[in-house]
């Protein structure tokens, strides 16, 4: 872990000579990710609830899963993340393949970042209790390390143009072990939650314990899905490229939006015969949910990028530059209890609009915590 004083910030024109200006951007649609992690779905649950009517609770569900198969604005957390993290990657790394830096260098880092964000995974898996016959051992964190780390080496040792194979050839391999590869338990083409092949291989080979929201069926970041989740990233990585080119700006809005509107409509299509389904991270929610992050990625690179309209979006970049701090603080410190405490009084004299009283205290304390280590360069990095 890094405790950085100062954002490392490169400036430029983002020509291939040159070092890449810094996207605000990009914190901003991290932070805004982070947003609904760390409590923004409770606010938006509480308000659907408040509103008490049909619209509400069609604007709740959207912060709830999808049981299996299907999508909701709630599944898009997730690959969201990792797509910006395969976005970074090209602007942080870069310089290894001007020969700026040695990449012997860059892989050190990689494997550091890899093995950091892994063990950090573990402790928020309770790794710290020493109970191991309890131990989860995959989770969000360690998926990210590992689909960072294998993004990055493929970065590091690949031209552009092998990225894109790699990426189809993932979405359409994942497509065909689903499809024609049948489980010990059940026929090729299984996409059911108790019998798929993905579940089995979890159940069987998966060390440590099962996370309890795939019903013991799987894993929601298991070893299966492992391998689309990496084109999640590759996507990203693909999209840094382009935002890298030395284009116009209206120009690279434009191409966001129309791959995003292309990757959604063809994972819509690819989703009628392959389902999306998030705890399968199949091929067709890869589509679904990169098409998703393109367009969210147009939106704030538009605002923020091109037109400068940049204020409204220093509460989410304040979220965003210290993005893995308050996922894993979020964990240790009791956030909701202290919000309770602060707030418990307003939100019982609030009426029907106390539920959503604490957790929007909670939010803003969490912002202030950060808005304290962003006031003073603080940025943990690992």
């Amino acid at each position: 872990m890094e405790t950085s004083r100062s954002l490392t910030t490169d400036r430029g024109k983002g020509t291939v000579g040159s070092q890449p200006e810094r996207l605000t951007s990009i914190d901003a649609l991290r932070g805004f990710d982070m947003f609904w992690i760390v409590g923004g779905d409770d606010i938006a649950r509480a308000l659907g609830k408040w509103w008490g009517t049909p619209a509400g609770r069609r604007f709740a569900d959207q912060f709830e899963h999808v049981a299996w198969e299907g999508f909701r604005f709630y599944d898009l957390i997730f690959p969201l993340f990792l797509f910006l993290v395969g976005v970074v990657l090209p602007f942080s790394l870069r310089k290894s393949l001007t020969g700026a830096h040695p990449r012997s260098a860059a892989l050190g880092r990689t494997a550091r970042r890899v093995v950091l964000l892994f063990l950090l995974g573990l402790i928020y898996n309770n790794l710290l209790q020493f109970n191991l016959a309890n131990l989860r051992v995959t989770g969000v964190l360690q998926r990210i390390a590992i689909c960072y780390g294998i993004a990055a080496l493929i970065f590091l040792f690949t031209k552009v143009r092998t990225q894109v194979i790699l990426f189809l050839a993932i979405l359409v391999g994942y497509w065909a072990i689903l499809m024609f590869v049948p489980s010990p338990e059940s026929r090729a083409g299984d996409f059911a939650r108790e019998t798929n092949l993905a579940g089995y291989l979890d159940r069987h080979y998966l060390p440590g314990k099962i996370y309890p929201a795939y019903y013991g069926y799987g894993d929601n970041e298991g070893l299966l899905s492992t391998i689309p989740a990496v084109a999640t990233t590759l996507l990203g990585v693909l999209t840094g490229h382009w935002l890298l080119m030395d284009r116009n700006r209206w120009s690279k809005a434009a191409g966001l939006a129309l791959m995003g509107l292309a990757c959604l409509g063809l994972g819509t299509l690819w989703g009628r015969d392959f389902p999306i389904i998030k705890i399968l991270w199949t091929s067709s929610y890869v589509l679904v949910a990169g098409g998703w992050s393109l367009l969210l990625l147009a939106l704030f690179y538009t605002i923020i990028d091109v037109l400068k309209l940049r204020a409204w979006a220093f509460f989410f970049v304040v979220l965003g530059v210290n993005a893995i701090t308050i996922y894993v603080a979020s964990r240790i410190i009791p956030f909701d209890d202290i919000s309770r405490f602060l707030l418990g009084g307003a939100a019982r004299l609030s009426g029907s609009f106390g539920p959503v009283v604490v957790p929007i205290g909670s939010v803003m304390i969490e912002w202030l915590f950060l808005l304290h280590l962003y006031r003073n360069r603080i940025f943990l990095r690992v």
